[in-house]
C-alpha cells in the first residue's frame, strides 16, 4: 500500500446500532457488558443506544463502562443514548452526573440531553 492509499482509507459507518442489558450493569458483569459494547463500537455507528430496560441495578464499574463507551464513541464521531433506565439506575445516573455528559431516554419518552462544556463531569464536549 502507497503513501496516498493510507490516507485515503475511509471508515464506513452504520446509523445507529442498539445493545441490551439484561440484569445487573455492575463490577461481575463489566467485561461481558465490555466485550458486547465493543463489537458495537467496531461498526462505527452515529449513534450507539444503550437499552437500560433489563437493567435494575447500575453501580460505579457500570457507571465508569458507560462513560467509557461515550468517550470511545465521541473520539470516533459517533454518540451514545440510554434508554429506559429504570428508576433506581436514573438516580445512580444523575447522583453519578452522567446525565449531565449522556442522552437519557427515559420510558415515559422524555428525552434528558447531556451537555457538558466543561471538565466538571470528567468528559467535555457536547452530546445530542
Amino acid at each position: 500500500m502507497d503513501e496516498f492509499s493510507r490516507a485515503a482509507q475511509t471508515t464506513q459507518t452504520v446509523p445507529v446500532v442498539e445493545v441490551q442489558v439484561c440484569g445487573d450493569l455492575d463490577a461481575s458483569s463489566a467485561p461481558g457488558v465490555n466485550e458486547v459494547l465493543s463489537e458495537a463500537l467496531a461498526l462505527h455507528p452515529r449513534q450507539l443506544v444503550i437499552d437500560l430496560a433489563g437493567c435494575d441495578v447500575i453501580d460505579a464499574a457500570g457507571i465508569l463502562l458507560l462513560l467509557d463507551a461515550h468517550r470511545r464513541a465521541i473520539r470516533e464521531g459517533g454518540m451514545v443514548a440510554l434508554r429506559s433506565p429504570s428508576a433506581r439506575a436514573r438516580r445512580n445516573l444523575k447522583l453519578a452526573k452522567v446525565d449531565r455528559v449522556l442522552q437519557v431516554i427515559t420510558p415515559d419518552g422524555d428525552l434528558s440531553l447531556g451537555i457538558s462544556h466543561d471538565s466538571e463531569a470528567g468528559f467535555g464536549g457536547v452530546t445530542r
